[in-house]
């Protein structure tokens, strides 16, 4: 027997005590030093004899999977690990772009420019809607799920109401009719997030609403205003007070680093509202401004040589952080800055929220065959974060795949950025990190994107929570 390379050891602060994790089992145990130098001693000396007390702590190290026959046969469990995650059938996920229209003038997005963008952006009609509602029965079908996840998404979905409605309640005929259970989450700004909203998807597996407030509400309203310019904030808490007691809301925020230091004030107000017992999770990323030429920087969406946009979803919001694990995870983890990311996190499990815990990230949606993104006009995407990029589609509803989204759809189908990540205790957890970004920054979603620091620090604070450690402050 041999340490899993998947293993992860923590020394507990003044104490004799050794936090332990393994990534691929998900086991975490806190251990004495001696039982965690076990797992040296075992790999040094398998043959070694070892004591009654000794023999019995190693049984349950390799119980819980500290420790592995031979590294060979780790890394085929990795590999079929992965292909699990691929074919899973469990769940049928599919997230639409209702619109990429949007009534926001977000300084940092492409979508909330102050030109014409809404002129051409695109919007689903319910002829289209009809289609996909076609499209996903023949897959529901052949996948044959326990659950279907409908997760609206945009731009602002909620500016397209009537494909939202006909969606949720041709979809919910489907799944009944077959005995599927189906949840539905909303992806809003929270502007026109009302009651009535609320009551008239209730009645179709309505899980969650995530609402984006970008700091405190100075910073929020001049990060997110109308496009006329007025303030958002007070109008989204308004609407997040009414709707709270129908339905699980989680709030995100996109932060930069001048705006990244108003954040403890948001989750200050946040904490002191009638509302924040029901707040599911509160978890913030990093704002990715377009630039000319767009370099090294996530894009927002695709922009033709005049700069116009050609489509594209709204990234400032991906990820459905619902809180939930069996309807969340729609890139909730992508695009962090390690130390801020780090920093906000404390920030936030410091006022009781809850929140991502730096460790379990990953697989996303990317990794999972049944799990789609579908554009505005029905073409269909591996990604929300690839969604608008036509060049990137890996087919469309109407049952038209030209030669180049056969490409691509192979190139995602085979899929494994994590195979050039080494040794590295974090793979199953990370898969080799976001593929939007590798895209990005690298034209290469084979490459890793690695935020190492984001699970060390993780990790640290798991152990802290088992030891019951009060954790250092950290200053962003």
């Amino acid at each position: 027997m041999q340490p899993s390379m998947f293993n992860v050891q923590v020394p507990v602060p003044g104490r004799d005590e050794v936090f332990l994790m393994n990534t691929f089992s998900d086991a975490q145990l806190l251990v004495s030093t001696d039982v965690a130098s076990l797992l040296e001693r075992a790999e040094a000396a398998p043959a070694a004899p070892w004591s009654g007390a000794e023999q019995a702590a190693l049984e349950t190290l390799a119980e819980h999977g500290f420790l592995v026959p031979d590294r060979e046969g780790e890394r085929a469990k990795l590999d079929q690990y992965f292909r699990d995650v691929r074919d899973d059938t469990d769940q049928f996920r599919m997230t639409v772009l209702t619109t990429l229209q949007c009534n926001f003038a977000c300084d940092y997005c492409i979508q909330g420019d102050h030109g014409d963008y809404n002129k051409n952006a695109s919007k689903m009609s319910l002829e289209t809607a009809a289609d996909l509602v076609r499209w996903a029965t023949g897959r529901l079908d052949a996948v044959r799920p326990s659950r279907y996840v409908l997760t609206l998404f945009g731009g602002e979905p909620l500016l397209n109401l009537p494909v939202c409605y006909f969606l949720a309640e041709e979809m919910w005929k489907v799944t009944q009719a077959r005995g599927i259970e189906m949840l539905v989450n909303v992806i809003t700004n929270g502007l026109l997030l009302t009651e009535e909203v609320v009551d008239r998807l209730t009645p179709y597996g309505l899980n969650g609403i995530k609402v984006t407030l970008d700091g405190d509400r100075d910073t929020h309203n001049r990060m997110r205003p109308l496009r006329g310019g007025q303030g958002t904030f007070d109008k989204i808490i308004a609407n997040v007070r009414k709707a709270a007691p129908k339905v699980r809301i989680s709030i995100g925020g996109n932060f930069d680093a001048e705006s990244v230091d108003s954040y403890p004030a948001l989750l200050d107000f946040l904490a002191e509202q009638e509302f924040a017992p029901r707040l599911s999770k509160v978890a913030f990323k990093p704002v990715i401004k377009p630039s000319a030429p767009p370099k090294h920087i996530i894009p927002l969406m695709a922009v033709g040589d005049g700069g116009k946009p050609l489509a594209g979803a709204c990234m400032t919001a991906a990820g459905s952080g619902i809180g939930s694990g069996k309807a969340s995870s729609i890139c909730d983890n992508c695009h962090f800055v390690d130390e801020q990311m780090n920093y906000l996190r404390e920030e936030t499990e410091k006022r009781g929220f809850p929140t991502m815990d730096g460790v379990h990230m990953g697989p996303c949606e990317i990794h999972k065959k049944h799990a789609q993104t579908i554009g505005p006009e029905g073409a269909i995407y591996a990604c929300p974060g690839f969604a608008g990029e036509r060049q990137q589609a890996v087919g469309n509803i109407h049952g038209r795949r030209d030669v180049g989204q056969e490409v691509i759809a192979g190139k995602y189908e085979g899929l494994a950025a994590w195979k050039a990540c080494g040794d590295c205790a974090f793979i199953p957890v990370c898969a080799g990190g976001c593929t939007t970004a590798a895209h990005a920054e690298f034209g290469d979603i084979q490459k890793p994107n690695c935020h190492l620091p984001v699970f060390e620090a993780g990790v640290k604070a798991l152990a802290l929570k088992a030891a019951g450690v009060r954790p250092e402050p950290v200053t962003a």
